[in-house]
């Protein structure tokens, strides 16, 4: 089984949920929710132990690929919420997912 965990550092104003789990290759959406906050951009970080945080992805608006890990990141029209779906996540995806709004 994959553990991929996400945070949020604001969770009065940006809600993830705290974990999800899924089997090395069936694919998981990990979703951040800021319904008071439209972004002008959000990031999808994730870190594993003992590292730096690393940037999955970047997005304005709209449906966006990501190479790795494989998925697409999605954000909302009115730019209140993104998921990041990993498609076909491996065990060595497991780590931290954070989701972080700004320019």
């Amino acid at each position: 089984f994959l553990l991929s965990r996400s945070v949020a550092a604001d969770t009065d104003r940006v809600q993830q949920r705290p974990w999800a789990e899924t089997t090395e290759g069936i694919g998981v959406n990990l979703t951040c929710l800021h319904p008071q906050i439209t972004a002008s951009a959000t990031h999808w970080y994730r870190q594993f132990r003992d590292q730096p945080l690393q940037l999955v992805a970047m997005a304005v608006q709209g449906t966006k690929p990501v190479l790795e890990p494989s998925g697409n990141l999605s954000v909302s029209a009115d730019r209140k919420s993104s998921a990041l779906y990993l498609s076909r996540p491996r065990r060595r995806d497991a780590a931290v997912y954070y989701c972080a709004l700004g320019d």
